[in-house]
């Protein structure tokens, strides 16, 4: 654990839990999204995304009180 006493403060950070990655295993899509997330054009679209689609889902939430989806 990376700083445990984080869960006592009350201001919502709470506790980090690290895992090593073993580089011998192949590499898994989810390795795969996050190389491309983590690359300068997927930063550029993913900002993107932010502006545009998660308000929608943000409005449905708040205004609608629809915050649960099947």
């Amino acid at each position: 654990m990376k700083n445990p006493s984080a869960a006592n403060h009350g201001k919502g950070a709470g506790r980090q839990v690290s895992f090593p990655l073993n580089d011998k295993r192949p590499p898994s899509y989810t390795d795969w999204m996050k190389h491309r997330v983590d690359s300068p054009h997927g930063k550029q679209i993913y900002s993107h995304r932010m502006s545009v689609v998660e308000p929608v889902f943000g409005n449905i939430g708040t205004n609608k009180r629809l915050n649960r989806f099947s």
